[in-house]
């Protein structure tokens, strides 16, 4: 016991020692001033080229989805992600230990070229990824906490790191043993990580580009404006277009829906007009959920 107590001391400390060092000693590695960075470029872009025009600048709760980038990306791993999951990974280890595996690692992909095991562990992630996030749709009890990300309304790229803080545990838990078996190091995995903020702010920001056949490859907002359509076809009521970075899972797997430009179409989803505004309740929303308020996972 002892020692899980040292585990969440040391976690706590350390993270916060973390947060601090990337606050007061910026860095060419600082996720948080990479966040402040990324964040200004594509408000900027939003300002001088929006593809709403009508849509006001500080759009309906700009700074709700603000406060959730920093919380999302920095206070979770504060308040009880960092050592929970620190935790969770000794008796990990300690398990897999006394069945004599010592090792995750299955391919050692940093003997690579750089280039290689970037790749490959960001199209790896990517497509984890993909899969957890249908998972979100199509299991009720997750579509519940998946609903903060779809109560964004009007879109902006701030509406990028509005999710509910489950959506943390869920996606990191997954994806922890396909990463591990590929040994991804913490430099490269900084590099995929900046890259994927970068194009998930382009997904929901208010802006339009032409990137041409890359659409096929790329996620973008003329797509993913329609992952978040109030109205979908009953055939497809567990959602379209889920592709985080890459949309070309969405071909692939023929989950790709984009039926005209949907710059004006409303956000959201069934019942979205009586869900938690503040912080707070959308935080809270999904642990007492009843059977009969498990509709179907659409939006």
């Amino acid at each position: 016991m002892e020692e899980i107590w040292n585990i969440i001391v040391g976690s706590y400390t350390g993270y916060a020692n973390y947060l601090w060092q990337e606050i007061t000693n910026p860095s060419w590695h600082s996720y948080f001033y990479w966040l402040i960075g990324v964040s200004a470029f594509f408000f900027i872009l939003e300002v001088i080229r929006p593809w709403r025009k009508a849509q006001a600048k500080f759009r309906k709760d700009f700074w709700l989805d603000f406060f959730y980038m920093f919380f999302n990306f920095f206070l979770f791993s504060l308040i009880i992600y960092n050592a929970a999951s620190n935790v969770v990974v000794h008796f990990f280890n300690d398990l897999l230990a006394s069945i004599g595996v010592t090792n995750l690692v299955a391919f050692e992909v940093m003997s690579w070229p750089t280039w290689a095991h970037l790749f490959i562990g960001f199209v790896v992630r990517d497509f984890v990824q993909w899969w957890t996030h249908r998972l979100l749709h199509r299991v009720p009890a997750l579509w519940e906490f998946h609903k903060v990300h779809h109560s964004v309304e009007q879109m902006g790229f701030a509406a990028h790191l509005r999710y509910h803080w489950m959506e943390n545990v869920v996606y990191r838990s997954i994806e922890y043993i396909p990463l591990a078996l590929i040994g991804i190091g913490l430099r490269d995995f900084f590099i995929i990580h900046i890259f994927t903020l970068a194009v998930g702010h382009f997904n929901h920001s208010n802006f339009k580009l032409n990137l041409g056949p890359l659409k096929y490859i790329f996620n973008n907002p003329q797509m993913h404006i329609w992952h978040h359509a109030y109205d979908i076809p009953n055939d497809k009521k567990y959602g379209v277009n889920f592709g985080l970075t890459l949309s070309i899972w969405d071909y692939l797997f023929k989950t790709d829906y984009i039926p005209y430009e949907g710059k004006d179409i409303k956000l959201g989803f069934p019942g979205v007009e009586d869900f938690p505004k503040d912080f707070i309740h959308q935080n809270t929303h999904g642990f007492k959920l009843k059977h009969s308020d498990q509709e179907s996972a659409g939006g």
